[in-house]
């Protein structure tokens, strides 16, 4: 293995680049943060006050322009701009992290993956809610057998927001990749497949609510996994009382958790990866677990974003694409999450 850092531009640095990425890279000597790409002036600022080493330029064909200075660019770019960039970036000769949603459409997911594989090019796709401390303490309970055979798992990520704080939000349609439905319900239905295996969407309500927005805001769908696991989805901007964030039912006993994963405010609030608090639930907020009539207190994982980057780094390190080391996360399965929102869409 190669102890070269890996060179590294992110593109964006609105909440995707300045949260959920920089700091990780930044975080991990395996990673060298060379560029963030980002024409607004107050996040440039920002970029290069927490990032001094980092070179700070416009936008993405900047940082296509220093392609041969780089060796990985993360794209935390609006939807509809993934697909044209992570196209460009491959064919400049660069491994892709993209956030999620992958792409707009699961035919231009297959394309990129079609095109990574002639390339030889990592490509890869950031669901860090496969981190989160409570999908991980679920994960727990479903390897130790702890429920027995699940028969129906809920998962919700509620929020009460009136208005649309992102300017690319509010003009955004569905075709733009604008909606809830792409935006948490990519998160939700990871997490449904991850867990339960293949499935199908055998209902689904997609509806608008808020008067200013174009796409959708308020999200509930039904699917039927393969393996006879029924998955209540749900996602919302209008809700001021929150649902459970999972709430799962087998047939030795269920499982409940409320509240909300701790690092991504941990992150915004100024802490970093690497802070001994990182991750960390508060006991508050701790899952309760049921077993015939008797509830006790299932303590959270700790969360563990940074472990995308790891794999990561270990991949390229080990030969990128020609390794036969996994990647954090294969594209294959956001892939069939756009395939499920397609069929979602047709329902609705």
């Amino acid at each position: 293995m190669t102890l070269t850092p890996i060179r590294t531009a992110v593109v964006g640095y609105g909440l995707s680049g300045s949260v959920f990425h920089a700091p990780f890279i930044a975080a991990n000597p395996a990673y060298s943060l060379e560029v963030i790409a980002t024409s607004d002036a107050g996040r440039q600022a920002k970029a290069q006050e927490r990032h001094p080493g980092a070179r700070i330029v416009n936008g993405p064909e900047d940082v296509l322009a220093l392609a041969g200075e780089l060796d990985l660019v993360v794209l935390g770019t609006p939807p509809a701009t993934h697909h044209p960039l992570a196209k460009a970036a491959l064919e400049a000769g660069l491994d892709v992290v993209v956030d999620k949603p992958f792409a707009v459409t699961s035919t231009q997911g297959q394309e990129l993956i079609g095109l990574a594989a002639r390339l030889g090019r990592v490509l890869t796709v950031y669901q860090n809610r496969r981190w989160d401390g409570d999908a991980l303490t679920v994960k727990k309970l479903l390897d130790a057998g702890t429920l027995g055979e699940v028969m129906r798992c809920e998962a919700s990520m509620e929020r009460w927001a009136p208005e649309i704080s992102k300017a690319w939000k509010a003009g955004a349609t569905a075709d733009d990749g604008g909606g809830l439905l792409f935006d948490l319900g990519t998160h939700l239905l990871d997490l449904a497949v991850q867990m339960f295996g293949p499935a199908e969407v055998i209902h689904a309500e997609i509806l608008a609510r808020r008067p200013q927005e174009k796409a959708d805001d308020d999200v509930f769908l039904v699917l039927k996994h393969a393996s006879g696991v029924i998955s209540h989805v749900a996602m919302n901007v209008n809700s001021q009382l929150h649902a459970s964030r999972f709430r799962v039912l087998g047939s030795k006993g269920g499982f409940v958790k409320f509240g909300i994963d701790p690092q991504e405010p941990f992150i915004v609030s100024g802490g970093r990866p690497t802070d001994g608090a990182y991750g960390v639930d508060d006991p508050h907020h701790y899952g309760t677990l049921e077993i015939d009539g008797v509830r006790s207190t299932v303590p959270t994982e700790r969360g563990a974003y940074q472990e995308f980057y790891r794999i990561l780094a270990e991949k390229i390190a080990d030969g990128g694409a020609a390794s036969a080391l996994p990647l954090p996360v294969d594209p294959a399965g956001p892939v069939e999450v756009l395939k499920l929102i397609e069929q979602a869409r047709t329902l609705a």
